[in-house]
C-alpha cells in the first residue's frame, strides 16, 4: 500500500511499472519518498514562514499546505517528464530547466527552515537590531522637542539671573545703609542721620521691587517648567507610541536580513543538503541505466507515434489520390460538346434577362 502511495508520487506508469520486476518498482517507490517528504518539508518550512507574516496559526497552515501541494506537483511534474535516452548528453539538456527549477524549489523551502532552526541567533541579532533603533527612534524625537526645551531653560535661567543681580544690588544698599549707621562709611558719623534715611529708603524700595520681580519671574518661570514638563510628556508619549513598531520589527524579511548577518557556512550546507534532497530524484533518472520500465514506456510511445505517423501519412495520401481524380473528373467534363452547350444556352438566358433588367430601370427614370 505505501509502495503504490510512493509509485504514484514518482508519477510513474502505474500500469507499465506492475509489469516490471519488484527491483525496478522499488526504484521509482524510493523516487516517490524523496518527493512526497520533499513537498512535507516545503509545507512546514512554507507554514513558518508565513506564520511569521500573518501571526495566525490556522492561517499559515491553510497557505503553507496549498504550497506543499504545489511544490509535489512541480516535483512530481519534473520526475515524470525526465525520459531516458541513448545518448547522456541530451538526457542532461532535458533535465538542465528541471535541474534550475530545483535548484529555486531548494532555496525557497530552506530559507524558512534555516530561521527556525537559528531562531535563537536570529533573536539575539534582532534583539541588537531593536535596540539601536530604539535608540534612534529616542534621538530622532528628541530633535524636534529638545531645541524648545533648552530655549525654555535658558529662559528661567535668565530670569533667575535676573533676580540674582536684583538681589545682589539689594544687598549692596543694605551694606551701605549699615555702614553709614555704623560710621564706616559714607559720612563717617556714627548714628542714625539723614544721609541713613535716605539710603535706608533707597534699601526699601530696592527691597520692594525684590519681592516683586521674585513673585513675577516666579510665575513665569513656573509657566516654563510646566511648558517642559509638557514637552517631555509629549516626547514620552511620543516614544510609547513609536515603541510597538520597533517591537514588531521581527517579520518575514527582518528575520532574512538577520539571518544574513550569521555565519554562511552552516547556512550554506543546510541550503546544500535541501539541494541534494530535491534534485536526488532527478541525478537517480540520469545516472540510472536503462530498465524495464523505461524500456516498455519508449515502446509504448513509440508505438502510437509510429500509429499517429501512420494516420498522418494516409490521410496525405488519400489528399493526393482525391486531388488527381478531381482533376481528372473535371477536365473530362470540360471536354465533353454536350456541357458545353448548356452552359453556353444559360449564360445567354442570364445575359438577355439583365439586359431587359437594365432596359426597365432606364426607362422607370426617365
Amino acid at each position: 500500500m505505501i509502495r503504490r502511495f510512493f509509485i504514484l508520487c514518482s508519477g510513474a506508469d502505474t500500469g507499465i511499472l506492475e509489469s516490471c520486476s519488484s527491483g525496478e518498482q522499488n526504484k521509482y517507490a524510493g523516487i516517490g519518498a524523496t518527493v512526497f517528504f520533499t513537498a512535507v518539508m516545503a509545507f512546514i518550512a512554507a507554514s513558518y514562514a508565513l506564520y511569521t507574516v500573518f501571526d495566525n496559526l490556522y492561517t499559515a497552515i491553510f497557505f503553507g499546505l496549498i504550497w506543499g501541494l504545489l511544490i509535489f506537483n512541480l516535483d512530481r511534474f519534473i520526475v515524470s517528464t525526465i525520459k531516458k535516452r541513448d545518448s547522456f548528453k541530451s538526457e542532461f539538456l532535458q533535465a538542465t530547466p528541471r535541474i534550475i527549477l530545483a535548484v529555486i524549489i531548494a532555496v525557497v523551502i530552506s530559507k524558512p527552515l534555516e530561521m527556525k532552526i537559528f531562531e535563537k541567533e536570529i533573536n539575539q541579532v534582532l534583539l541588537e537590531q531593536k535596540n539601536e533603533l530604539t535608540l534612534a527612534n529616542k534621538a530622532q524625537i528628541a530633535r524636534q522637542y529638545t531645541p524648545v526645551v533648552a530655549n525654555l531653560n535658558e529662559d528661567i535661567t535668565s530670569l533667575k539671573n535676573e533676580i540674582n543681580i536684583k538681589e545682589a544690588e539689594t544687598n549692596a544698599l543694605y551694606d551701605t545703609y549699615i555702614s553709614e549707621a555704623e560710621g564706616r562709611a559714607g559720612t563717617m558719623l556714627l548714628g542714625k542721620g539723614p544721609v541713613y534715611k535716605e539710603k535706608r529708603e533707597k534699601h526699601d524700595a530696592a527691597l520692594l521691587e525684590l519681592r516683586q520681580l521674585k513673585e513675577a519671574n516666579a510665575l513665569k518661570i513656573a509657566d516654563k517648567e510646566s511648558q517642559i514638563a509638557a514637552l517631555n510628556k509629549e516626547y514620552s508619549l511620543a516614544v510609547e507610541d513609536s515603541q510597538p513598531v520597533i517591537d514588531g520589527f521581527d517579520g518575514l524579511m527582518a528575520r532574512i536580513n538577520a539571518l544574513g548577518e550569521l555565519s554562511w557556512f552552516p547556512s550554506f550546507f543546510i541550503f546544500l543538503l535541501f539541494l541534494a534532497i530535491e534534485t536526488s530524484p532527478i541525478i537517480v533518472k540520469l545516472l540510472a541505466p536503462k530498465g524495464p520500465y523505461d524500456l516498455k514506456l519508449e515502446d509504448e510511445e513509440s508505438a502510437v507515434e509510429t500509429w499517429v505517423m501512420q494516420k498522418v501519412q494516409q490521410r496525405q495520401k488519400i489528399l493526393a489520390t482525391d486531388t488527381l481524380l478531381n482533376e481528372k473528373i473535371y477536365g473530362e467534363i470540360a471536354e465533353e460538346e454536350a456541357v458545353y452547350t448548356y452552359k453556353k444556352q444559360k449564360a445567354e438566358e442570364l445575359l438577355r434577362l439583365q439586359a431587359d433588367t437594365f432596359h426597365d430601370l432606364q426607362i422607370k427614370s426617365l
